[in-house]
């Protein structure tokens, strides 16, 4: 299958390489997301233990459509059967983009058509739209399944696609209490990859709030594959052997480790460390991690030895409190870091330059992305020897 690991802005490079390393060939590399080819086997396994795809989809068919008629007739000669059967629902979620045909709902009024008359008894709707703050759907079932269709006009060109992954991945299932300004957990996960922290050495997030990082850290740290619990729209195609998605999760199971480090998930905020210990319990991550209620000025950096990491999302903005207050903050980050010693390293989500001075701490920009609407950048650093 021609499948498409789709990525948020500036993970595209990050993404390609977390594929190698679960024997995936990358076909291509594109602003979006990653192109490979995939065996259902290897589709399950990435949506399986990607901690950083967004959404894992399938080309069903490609063709050129300047008309209605045109688009009509070629989508009943798709191979719908691949990943529809009768009584399901096909929900057809529509983009258009420089192209004749411009009306997405027009658009999938005639994909829609096509669908109805190529495979009986299948429904047609309107796509569901993905709210990142919208609590998880129940799983679908096999007998009562909805599946996403995708379908792009770029340029008089049309994308018919499948969605692999059901839910959006980020969705793992264990965070319900999500704090203030959660940071997605793909996110939390590229933040540190792009801050290289190398899963056995001490991490800190003194400003943990729904406990995001820490226990994406502590699922790396484990081994344990972010999307264990949940299921994907690719189990349930009907050509697909269910034991294939039984033995992966198998697979994925045997491999989890014992891990001895430790990871510190901090803030001075009850309610978040109340959710933060819920969502850890959740994920079964809870006894990973040393749960800290006190304020940031209160961290001491060096008690958990002289090599670290501190990854953390900062407050920033109107929704975290008040904006006079934040420099304020930052700086005192930056002199936490600084008291530890030349051996602790940041990596921390940069909304503002300007916030980001404040640390007096020399920072690298490695990723460009965004959150919440908000364009940030991953920064990760060494911080200089303490001043004497």
């Amino acid at each position: 299958m021609s499948a498409f690991a789709i990525a948020s802005p500036g993970l595209a490079q990050l993404v390609a390489a977390e594929l190698r390393t679960l024997g995936i060939d990358v076909a291509e590399v594109e602003p979006a997301g990653v192109a490979f080819e995939a065996t259902h086997e290897e589709l399950f396994r990435v949506n399986c233990w990607s901690r950083l795809a967004s959404r894992v989809i399938v080309r069903l068919d490609r063709f050129e459509a300047r008309d209605f008629a045109t688009l009509e007739k070629r989508s009943q000669r798709v191979p719908w059967s691949q990943v529809l059967a009768p009584g399901e629902t096909a929900e057809l979620s529509v983009t258009c983009r420089k192209s004749r045909l411009y009306h997405s709902d027009a658009v999938a009024e005639r994909v829609a058509r096509g669908i109805e008359r190529s495979m009986a008894g299948v429904r047609t709707a309107a796509a569901r739209g993905d709210d990142e703050d919208a609590a998880p759907i129940a799983p679908n079932s096999s007998s009562s399944r909805t599946q996403r269709i995708l379908v792009r006009l770029d340029h008089d060109v049309c994308t018919i696609s499948a969605d692999a992954s059901g839910e959006l991945l980020h969705r793992r299932g264990w965070r319900l209490d999500s704090g203030k300004a959660p940071l997605r957990e793909t996110l939390a996960a590229a933040l540190l990859v792009a801050s290289q922290w190398p899963s056995d050495a001490p991490l800190v997030d003194p400003m943990c709030g729904a406990g995001t990082i820490a226990i994406e850290a502590a699922l790396v740290a484990r081994n344990m594959a972010p999307g264990l619990s949940r299921t994907y729209s690719c189990e349930f195609w009907p050509r697909v052997n269910a034991a294939i998605a039984e033995r992966v999760r198998a697979d994925a199971r045997g491999a989890v480790r014992e891990s001895h480090a430790v990871i510190v998930a901090g803030d001075r905020d009850a309610g978040a460390m109340e959710a933060t210990r819920t969502n850890a319990e959740r994920a079964g991550v809870l006894d990973a991690l040393t749960l800290v209620h006190q304020p940031l000025s209160d961290i001491d950096l060096a008690q958990h030895g002289a090599r670290g990491w501190v990854v953390t999302n900062p407050p920033y903005g109107i929704r975290t409190g008040r904006v006079d207050t934040l420099h304020a903050l930052w700086g005192r980050l930056g002199a936490v870091l600084r008291a530890a010693g030349p051996g602790w390293t940041l990596g921390v989500v940069v909304p503002d330059p300007s916030l980001a001075r404040e640390i007096r701490v020399p920072l690298e920009r490695v990723v460009n992305t965004s959150t919440g609407g908000r364009q940030v950048a991953f920064a990760r650093s060494r911080a200089p020897r303490s001043e004497s």
